[in-house]
C-alpha cells in the first residue's frame, strides 16, 4: 500500500515548512541552549545592577572547566589538581584576587545568583508568546479492507495577560486520504481541511489584575533577583573583609611566632650564662628554674607555631588552593598598616543606624520582604471570591474536501459567555490566605529584629573599635614598660642583685606585652571594618581599601560624635559615668 499523493498537490506548503521548522528546532545543540540561557540570566543580572546600584560590574559564573565537554574530566584530574605543589608568596591584594577566582563558596553565591535569574526568565516566559506545533501523520485501517491516512497537523501561540485572561490562536490542517490496493481513484473520499481558532479567557473577579496568582509568581521572582543582587553585593563585602582579617590575623599570628622564638632563644642564652656561673657563683637551682622556663618557652614556641600552620591550611580553604601547596604571605602589608596608624570612628550612634537603614542590603531585604508579605496577604484574600470567567472564541474552517485555502467568512463559528463558579468550597484558599496573615505577623517581627540586631552591632562595633584603640594605647606603654624591666633585671642579676626568677618574670611581661600588642592592633582592624560594614558605607572595591577612611567624606559634622566607651587618652572616668545616669 502507498500513499497516493496525486490526490493532493496542495500539501507541499504547510506540513514540509512545519517539518523544516521542527527539524531546525530538533537541531538546536546544548551549547546553543546553554548560550542562550547565559545571556539571557547574565542581562536580567547586569540590568538589576545598575538599577540598585547605578553601575553594572562584569559576572560570569563559568570556571576552568566550564567551557570543557563533562566526559572530558576524569576523577584522576581533580585529584592530581589538589595534590600541587606549587610555591607561592603572596600579599593581601593577591590574596584576594585569587580568593575570588578559586574560592569555592564565592562561587556557589555567584551560581546563587545566577539560578535566582534563571528562575525569572522562567516565569517571564509564561507572560511571551508561547509558540506550538505539531504534526502526527498515521496510516489507520482493517487486514484485507480500507484503510486511510491521516496528517493532523497544528500550529499556534498562547497569550498569557497580566490581567489574568489568556489568547489563544490556533491554525489545524486536517488531511485525510482513504486507499486501498486494487482502486485507482477514491479523490472523492479525500479531505483536506483547514481551521482557524481565536479562544480568549478573562477572569473578571478572582485572579483578574495583579491579583493573577500567575503575575504575582513574576513580581515575586523578579523582586527575588534584586534581593539576590543586595545579598551578593553584601556577600562580596563580608567575603572581602573576612579575606582581609584573615590575612592580617596570619601576619599577627607570624609574629607572635617570631616573638616566641626570640623569647626561647633567650631563655637558652639565660640556661647558658647560669650554667656558666654555676661552678662557683649561682645556685644549682637557679640553672633549674632557668631551664624549666626555657622549656616552657619552647612549648609556647612549638604551639604557636603549629597553630600558624594549622591557621595558614585554612587560608589556604578559602583561597580555594590546594593544601599540598607551599604558601607563604609577605610581611610589609602588616608594616604598612601600622604605618597608617589608628584610624578613629567618630561617629554618632543614631547617625550610624540612620545610614545603616538607608544602604544595609539586608535590612533593605527585609523592608522589601514585609511589603511581599503584604501583598501575599492580598492575593490570598482575592481567592476567596467567586469565579466569574468571560469566556469568548471564534472558529472558521475551509469547505471539504479540497478547497483548503479558502474560507467562506459567513461560516464562522462564535461563542460568548461567562463561567461561574460561587466560593462554595474555599477550605484550602481559607487556610492559605489565615496562613499568610501568619507570615505577615512573621515577617513583621522578622523586620524588626534585623533593624534591633543591626543596632546592636553598631553599638557594640563602636564600643569594641574604642576598647581596642585605648587598648593598643596601653599596649605601647605596656611594652616599653616592659622592655625597660627586662634591661634592669638582667644588669642587676649580673651585679647579683637580682634572682632568675626576677629576670624570668620580666622576660614573661615582655614575651606578653609583644604579643598582644601585635593581636590587639589586627583585632582594632577587624573591629573597624566590620563596623563600616554593618552601617552600609564600605567599599571593597578600591586598591587597599583596608587604610581608608570612608567616614571622613560622607559624615558632616553633626554626625560627628565620639564613641559610646571614649575616654581621654591619659584619664580613666570612674564607672559612675558609664553605669548611672548623668545628674
Amino acid at each position: 500500500m502507498r500513499l497516493r499523493s496525486t490526490s493532493m498537490p496542495k500539501l507541499t506548503g504547510f506540513l514540509p515548512g512545519l517539518l523544516l521548522a521542527l527539524a531546525l528546532v530538533a537541531g538546536c545543540s546544548s551549547a546553543h541552549y546553554r548560550r542562550s540561557a547565559d545571556n539571557e540570566a547574565y542581562k536580567i543580572i547586569q540590568n538589576v545592577d545598575h538599577q540598585v546600584f547605578g553601575h553594572t560590574n562584569a559576572f560570569s559564573i563559568n570556571t576552568r572547566y566550564s567551557g570543557r565537554d563533562l566526559k572530558t574530566i576524569p576523577p584522576a584530574e581533580i585529584i592530581e589538581d589538589r595534590s600541587a605543589t606549587n610555591r607561592r608568596v603572596l600579599n593581601l591584594e593577591q590574596a584576594l584576587d585569587l580568593a575570588v577566582t578559586n574560592s569555592r563558596d564565592y562561587q556557589a553565591q555567584k551560581e546563587l545568583l545566577y539560578l535566582t535569574a534563571l528562575t525569572l526568565t522562567g516565569a517571564r516566559y509564561q507572560f511571551g508568546p508561547q509558540f506550538f506545533g505539531s504534526s502526527t501523520p498515521q496510516v489507520s485501517g482493517t487486514a484485507g479492507g480500507d484503510a486511510a491516512g491521516t496528517v493532523n497537523n497544528q500550529l499556534g501561540v498562547n497569550q498569557a495577560l497580566a490581567s489574568g485572561g489568556k489568547l489563544t490562536v490556533t491554525l489545524a490542517n486536517d488531511l485525510l486520504h482513504y486507499f486501498t490496493a486494487g482502486l485507482t481513484s477514491y479523490g472523492t473520499r479525500n479531505t483536506a481541511i483547514n481551521t482557524m481558532s481565536v479562544n480568549f479567557t478573562q477572569p473578571l473577579m478572582r485572579g483578574f489584575g495583579f491579583n493573577n496568582p500567575a503575575w504575582e509568581a513574576l513580581t515575586q521572582a523578579d523582586r527575588d533577583v534584586i534581593y539576590a543582587v543586595r545579598t551578593f553585593s553584601r556577600y562580596q563585602q563580608q567575603f572581602a573583609v573576612d579575606t582581609v582579617t584573615a590575612y592580617f590575623n596570619l601576619l599577627t599570628q607570624k609574629d607572635i611566632v617570631r616573638n616566641n622564638f626570640r623569647n626561647f632563644t633567650n631563655r637558652v642564652e639565660t640556661t647558658q650564662y647560669l650554667e656558666a656561673r654555676s661552678v662557683d657563683r649561682e645556685r644549682s637551682s637557679s640553672v633549674d628554674d632557668a631551664r624549666t622556663a626555657e622549656l616552657g618557652a619552647k612549648r609556647d614556641y612549638i604551639n604557636s607555631l603549629a597553630g600558624f600552620l594549622s591557621a595558614l591550611d585554612a587560608f589556604k580553604l578559602r583561597l580555594g588552593l590546594p593544601l599540598s601547596e607551599q604558601l607563604y604571605l609577605e610581611d610589609r602589608d602588616l608594616k604598612e598598616l601600622i604605618d597608617t596608624g589608628i584610624l578613629s570612628v567618630d561617629i554618632d550612634r543614631n547617625a550610624a543606624f540612620g545610614m545603616c537603614v538607608q544602604g544595609q542590603m539586608e535590612i533593605l531585604n527585609a523592608i522589601d520582604k514585609f511589603e511581599d508579605s503584604k501583598r501575599k496577604a492580598r492575593i490570598a484574600a482575592d481567592q476567596l471570591r467567586a469565579d466569574v470567567n468571560f469566556l469568548a472564541g471564534s472558529s472558521l474552517s475551509s469547505d471539504a474536501p479540497y478547497d483548503y485555502t479558502r474560507f467562506n467568512m459567513n461560516n464562522v463559528n462564535y461563542n460568548v459567555g461567562l463561567n461561574v463558579n460561587l466560593p462554595l468550597d474555599r477550605l484550602q484558599e481559607r487556610n492559605n490566605y489565615r496562613k499568610a496573615l501568619v507570615d505577615f505577623e512573621a515577617q513583621l517581627r522578622s523586620l524588626g529584629l534585623t533593624l534591633d540586631n543591626y543596632k546592636a552591632r553598631i553599638d557594640s562595633g563602636l564600643r569594641t573599635a574604642e576598647q581596642n584603640r585605648m587598648n593598643y594605647i596601653n599596649g605601647l606603654e605596656q611594652l616599653k614598660v616592659a622592655q625597660r624591666r627586662v634591661e634592669n633585671n638582667v644588669m642587676l642579676l649580673e651585679a647579683g642583685r637580682a634572682t632568675i626568677r626576677d629576670v624570668r618574670e620580666a622576660q614573661d611581661g615582655l614575651i606578653q606585652a609583644q604579643n598582644n600588642l601585635a593581636t590587639i592592633y589586627t583585632d582594632y582592624l577587624t573591629a573597624r571594618l566590620g563596623l563600616l560594614l554593618d552601617v552600609g558605607i564600605i567599599d571593597t572595591q578600591p586598591r587597599k581599601f583596608w587604610l581608608l577612611d570612608p567616614l571622613t567624606r560622607k559624615l558632616n559634622p553633626g554626625q560627628r560624635s565620639p564613641p559610646p566607651l571614649r575616654m581621654p587618652d591619659n584619664t580613666v572616668l570612674s564607672p559612675e559615668t558609664f553605669l548611672e545616669p548623668a545628674s
